[in-house]
């Protein structure tokens, strides 16, 4: 039976999907262009109509993964909170919850190796979502006098660094299944306990 063409755009969307369902099964570096092709029902040269290799069609997924990431932790942040404190705990939790539901995209953005340099478009998108929890940081610490004040940009990292640990330890797989404690509740405790270490949240709050 003849393979259905694709047309307007639809080509470059069902190449994505094929990887992102490729890279959840066998990982980034586990499936070429002609498993891609394959899975979207094309022949490899038809690849190259939209991507100029492999790394290219990852990058691609890794940039619609970093806008939804942004997106859920810029909604989760903006939720109607009631204290700096506890929006952005949210922002971390959304680091969990995007994990869960958009593995295929986490893996391309963190797993594949792909540079956040490989083309502008990413590294916007990249940029986009590190500007959230900065400037979840910087609202968390204004209450600091200035000339105390702990760079915004390192404390922001660090809590995306717990983050991504308790993501790769205790969510993604089976080992995540074995978690000593919900990974939420792991991570809240985490960010309060590096927070108030800094001084950046009140003791009692």
């Amino acid at each position: 039976m003849p393979k259905q063409g694709y047309h307007h755009g639809d080509l470059r969307r069902a190449l994505v999907d094929a990887a992102l369902m490729l890279i959840e099964k066998q990982g980034p570096q586990g499936f070429n262009l002609s498993d891609a092709a394959k899975s979207a029902g094309v022949t490899p040269a038809a690849v190259y109509r939209h991507f100029g290799g492999r790394d290219d069609l990852i990058a691609e997924c890794a940039r619609q993964g970093f806008e939804i990431f942004a997106d859920l932790m810029d909604h989760a942040y903006n939720g109607g909170k009631p204290s700096a404190l506890s929006a952005f705990e949210a922002t971390g939790r959304a680091y969990l919850a995007f994990a869960r539901k958009f593995p295929g995209h986490y893996m391309a953005m963190f797993e594949s190796g792909i540079s956040l340099n490989t083309n502008p478009d990413l590294a916007r998108a990249s940029e986009r979502a590190r500007q959230v929890f900065s400037r979840a940081a910087e609202k968390l610490s204004q209450h600091i006098p200035a000339d105390k004040r702990p760079p915004a940009a390192m404390f922001s990292a660090h809590i995306w660094a717990m983050s991504h640990g308790v993501v790769e330890l205790f969510t993604r797989g089976k080992p995540g299944a074995r978690a000593p404690f919900p990974p939420e509740e792991l991570l809240e405790a985490g960010i309060g306990i590096y927070l108030r270490g800094l001084g950046l949240v009140p003791p009692d709050e």
